[in-house]
């Protein structure tokens, strides 16, 4: 994809959409944590404490991040940043599976140290490992564009 009127969104700014996100997040699943298991949930060394915890912990946010994209092809940290997650070839909307596979290819950005998306930092196209897995590209408009 190519177009005078876009430009690959970079590290920090991807960076600083994702500590929102993630804020976010957590606002939203730890109170249904805290009512469902209480204040031991943090002091548990379990990696999921049953299925409400599996559930809320892994499922929904899942679920959110999907349907944001799907629906305006980003997250609120994102939106905050005027990014957005596009094809790589045409630069419309992504598919529902490519959304999937993005999302899903966190986990193996993540695996070797973050590597996959500290990758955004230096690849020409801005893209972490799961973009490229995805085929996907994070863009915003150029300043002074419209």
């Amino acid at each position: 994809m190519e177009s005078s009127h876009v430009e690959y969104v970079g590290f920090w700014a991807r960076f600083g959409a994702s500590i929102v996100d993630t804020l976010i997040i957590l606002a939203i699943t730890f109170p249904i944590l805290y009512a469902a298991y209480g204040a031991a949930y943090w002091e548990s060394t379990s990696l999921i404490e049953g299925p409400i915890d599996f559930l809320v912990s892994w499922v929904l946010p899942a679920v959110l991040v999907i349907v944001l994209w799907r629906r305006w092809q980003a997250t609120p940290g994102k939106m905050m940043v005027s990014a957005r997650i596009v094809d790589a070839n045409t630069g419309g909307a992504p598919t529902t599976g490519q959304l999937i596979g993005r999302y899903l290819g966190y986990y193996v950005s993540i695996i070797p140290f973050f590597l996959g998306l500290l990758w955004v930092a230096w690849d020409p196209k801005k893209q972490g490992w799961h973009d490229k897995l995805a085929g996907t590209v994070v863009v915003r408009k150029k300043p002074g564009q419209s």
